[in-house]
């Protein structure tokens, strides 16, 4: 059962998409219809061997008499729970399985009674790989059978199965995928100002200074009030700094505690957003960016107070009703850029869902077979579309071999992003222990964003806070 070890430099990110030769929590999404495909994806036919086999298309398919596999997790809007349960619903129907997924707005803490009370679901769906790997490692989930890890080697490239795999094992299947590494903006915004879409962070922030010179709208809209979770934009965005300033390697040290949170290079990361968010280069809603709801950016962007904004894919659902989106035709509509790299090495920073079993029974692995699969990616997809009425689904997956004309023109964007990064690296504090990831890191992540403290006296609580 154990798996060679997965590599922590950079990988490629190649989603093999089949039309691409034709040239082609309660906050920030750690989470948070009913029609089939008509064929398997390609690289799953039916016939090529037991793990692919059993998670596409019904000619053939193992009938399991009728067993019921529970699924739980976070995702609990009713387009997600619909599209979730509607395409595992079909698929298991046509094998003798009953599939019952429950969306739970408290899932973290229930999972834990659930599990303690020695009742839990047969999968459930994690947004944070730190507690998948808790409980892999405490022996409440059980490995991925030969055949599932088959099915993730062939779907996924190594950086996304990377967070799914504890002390090298797999057990963990890619659910979902969020896109962090994005821009929001209007062309049509641009294009009347006369700027262009900046390929490189020094053309991005050079882009910033003549936005500033020229008087016009503000550079950004930035907000990082949230509750409790107040802070938690602001780690996004030096997580993406660490990985374009220093790469890779260095995130994964960082993250994994390796090398020091007040390391002079995070430092840096911290200090680089601080000096990008200044009075005159951001417009902030509430009258402060720690004041100003980390939702309320997109009214600000359409209405023209601020040319860009920076947040993951799921954002596409907080702009105002009635937003256009990836429309040439269309003068108000908003688009999206790959916030751009520094090193020319395209890393961008994801956050996703990945399904974990609680036993191996026969239906239960089955059933995590098809989520690894591109079929299960395109029918969830397609049945979120029409659950949101033909608009943006808010969903997206990384998995190999979809066909990208299931999702629109500003979700194949997205996966273009994806496409062509060369390292992909998961949410860094959703990796941290949560007395930093979800805790100091938001607050005194926060206290600098306010000027209250420096970057190196923000860093040094932190790493203060790091658990022993």
């Amino acid at each position: 059962m154990r798996k060679r070890w997965l590599k922590l430099a950079a990988v490629p990110v190649a989603l093999s998409l089949v039309a691409a030769a034709c040239g082609s929590d309660d906050d920030e999404g750690s989470d948070s219809d009913s029609e089939t495909t008509e064929a398997p994806a390609e690289g799953g036919d039916e016939g090529e061997g037991e793990g692919e086999g059993e998670g596409e298309g019904s000619e053939g398919a193992e009938d399991f008499g009728g067993a019921t596999v529970t699924i739980t997790g976070p995702e609990r809007d009713d387009p997600s729970i619909a599209s979730i349960q509607d395409t595992l619903g079909a698929w298991g129907e046509e094998r003798g399985i009953e599939v019952v997924y429950t969306g739970d707005a408290d899932w973290e803490a229930n999972i834990n009674t659930q599990v303690e009370g020695g009742n839990p679901p047969n999968i459930s769906f994690f947004p944070q790989p730190g507690k998948l790997a808790d409980f892999a490692r405490d022996g409440f989930i059980v490995p991925l059978t030969d055949e599932v890890d088959a099915t993730v080697d062939e779907y996924w490239a190594e950086g996304f199965q990377l967070y799914g795999n504890v002390d090298g094992v797999q057990y963990g299947v890619p659910a979902k995928t969020d896109l962090k590494s994005l821009v929001w903006y209007q062309p049509q915004a641009f294009a009347d100002a006369g700027y262009e879409v900046p390929t490189t962070f020094d053309e991005f922030t050079a882009l910033m200074e003549q936005m500033v010179a020229d008087g016009g709208p503000k550079p950004l809209c930035v907000g990082i009030e949230s509750g409790q979770a107040t802070g938690w934009t602001y780690t996004d965005w030096v997580e993406d700094m660490v990985l374009r300033q220093h790469g890779a390697d260095v995130y994964d040290q960082w993250v994994n505690h390796e090398i020091p949170f007040d390391d002079p290079q995070i430092v840096e990361s911290m200090q680089t957003v601080a000096d990008l968010w200044t009075e005159e280069n951001v417009f902030a809603s509430g009258g402060s960016i720690a004041a100003t709801a980390f939702q309320d950016n997109g009214q600000p962007l359409v209405d023209g107070q601020c040319y860009m904004h920076r947040q993951a894919n799921f954002y596409a659902g907080l702009f105002p009703e009635g937003t256009t989106f990836a429309d040439p035709e269309d003068p108000t509509a908003v688009d999206v850029f790959y916030f751009p790299d520094v090193n020319g090495d395209k890393p961008v920073l994801t956050a996703g869902i990945f399904a974990a079993a609680f036993n191996d029974d026969p239906a239960t692995m089955a059933v995590m077979d098809y989520i690894a699969t591109a079929e299960y990616a395109e029918t969830r997809q397609r049945n979120q579309t029409e659950a949101v009425g033909g608009g943006l689904s808010g969903y997206l997956s990384a998995a190999q071999g979809q066909d990208p004309s299931v999702y629109q023109a500003l979700e194949q964007s997205f996966l273009e992003i994806l496409n062509a990064s060369q390292i992909a690296r998961f949410d860094g504090s959703d990796l941290m222990p949560a007395d930093v990831g979800a805790g100091t890191f938001w607050t005194e992540g926060t206290s600098l964003v306010n000027g209250d403290i420096t970057a190196e006296e923000a860093a040094a609580t932190i790493q203060a806070s790091w658990p022993s």
